[in-house]
């Protein structure tokens, strides 16, 4: 096994570079459980540099035989000052990738002279809100050989595929693979990933990634120095950073002691970022990643604490029902009780119960059939009095037979739980 640290600021935790060899690399679960062991989660991200045995796409990445279309590329225009910047992503028309090469190496969008990586970290930084690049983001697919057994990004076999098998759902870029396409300049935001899942990120061809990472036990910490710097988007919405719209420089970081890492990614290496890391990153040039997420037993504390985006209706959201029964089978009860109380992972100085989960949360689970306890808690959520907004006198019922319609909907969605309950206990 061959381990390095990059060269980084001491005391915080570092971002580990390993070179694994074949019969290290064949068992993808095993050697994320191996890298953990060796305290790389703890950073927030971590470098694989893969062997030399292993080629995702043996016929190589020529443009014209790539055959596709990016459908919804996107111009991300920045604004802000001193560090401190807000993205905007406007959708333009679909291109297909050579023109997207093409766009990328023209005069007004390529990478800019440069001596070195730290030169054009600084010209990023410098040149942030200047010309608007072009991202060819969230493209569905994968360009890895289909029958590759090996760390398949779009096939990984991790126990996120139970989303697929127990709720019968597929989401794009989550538990199947999606393809970007960068350009100089262009940049994810500070976030977390979906449901605080692992995430995997290999460069297929073309310039390096810059990446930002903090140690998740900071995370709570770079989420106030934001929700200072953004208080509006605060207010708003409990989980905005899911936004992917905010970022902050390292500058700033430093400035707040916020411990942060920073490492390059080349063509040929993937890069893991663990739950709970916020991260971010920006291109050096025209390239082209391929990512997904992937989830082990350690994530699913993180799962059920996930904050979730409230105002956007695309936000990832599924039910965590699978992950406490298969893997937490003793708090299950009290997790559908709400009444599973503990710290977040990255925040033991708090005790405070995950989010119970909705009638639908529990439903959704074909392989669900309800013991008598859980049909018990079931119906108390399901019974339990909906509490009506306190009226004032000046604004009582002016009409006393008005029909109650929220006590209508209440009763129907009642009526429409014990229906499912019933077929999924065989009932008819």
């Amino acid at each position: 096994m061959n381990l390095e640290f990059p060269q980084q600021s001491p005391g915080k935790p570092h971002i580990m570079v390993f070179r694994p060899t074949w019969e290290e690399f064949k068992d993808f679960t095993k050697y994320i459980e191996y890298i953990e062991s060796q305290g790389a989660h703890k950073a927030g991200l971590a470098k694989i540099i893969p062997p030399p045995e292993w080629k995702p796409r043996k016929s190589g990445y020529n443009l014209e035989d790539l055959d596709l279309t990016i459908p919804a590329p996107i111009c991300q225009v920045v604004t802000g000052k001193q560090g401190v910047f807000q993205q905007i992503n406007i959708q333009k028309k679909p291109m297909t990738v050579k023109e997207f090469e093409a766009l990328a190496n023209s005069p007004r969008y390529k990478t800019p002279k440069n001596t070195s990586y730290e030169d054009l970290e600084r010209k990023y930084w410098k040149n942030i809100s200047c010309v608007s690049p072009i991202y060819g983001a969230d493209v569905s697919g994968s360009v890895s050989d289909p029958d590759l057994k090996e760390w398949n990004i779009n096939k990984l076999g991790s126990i996120l595929d139970y989303v697929n098998e127990d709720y019968g759902i597929s989401i794009d870029g989550v538990n199947t693979a999606y393809l970007y396409f960068g350009m100089w300049k262009t940049t994810f935001a500070w976030h977390t990933e979906d449901m605080d899942l692992y995430s995997i990120n290999y460069l297929h061809f073309g310039a390096p990634k810059h990446w930002y990472a903090i140690p998740p036990e900071h995370g709570r910490r770079l989420e106030r120095l934001a929700d200072g710097f953004f208080p509006d988007s605060f207010k708003a919405c409990p989980a905005y950073l899911r936004h992917k719209m905010f970022l902050i420089s390292p500058q700033i970081l430093k400035q707040y002691s916020i411990p942060y890492n920073k490492i390059v990614q080349e063509a040929g290496e993937i890069v893991i970022a663990f739950p709970y890391s916020y991260h971010s990153d920006f291109n050096h040039g025209f390239n082209c990643a391929e990512s997904t997420n992937f989830a082990m037993p350690r994530w699913v504390e993180y799962g059920k604490r996930a904050k979730h985006c409230r105002c956007r209706s695309d936000m990832v959201k599924f039910s965590m029902d699978t992950f406490v029964k298969r893997f937490q089978p003793e708090r299950y009860q009290l997790w559908i009780a709400g009444k599973d109380v503990g710290p977040h992972p990255e925040d033991p100085s708090k005790n405070a119960a995950a989010l119970q989960p909705s009638i639908s949360d529990i439903l959704c689970n074909k392989n669900n059939s309800l013991d008598p306890p859980e049909l018990e808690i079931l119906l108390q959520i399901t019974s339990s009095p909906k509490k009506k907004p306190k009226r004032h006198p000046i604004h009582e019922n002016k009409n006393e037979g008005e029909l109650d319609l929220m006590g209508d909907i209440a009763n129907e969605e009642l009526i429409m739980v014990l229906d499912g309950i019933y077929v999924k206990a065989g009932e008819t």
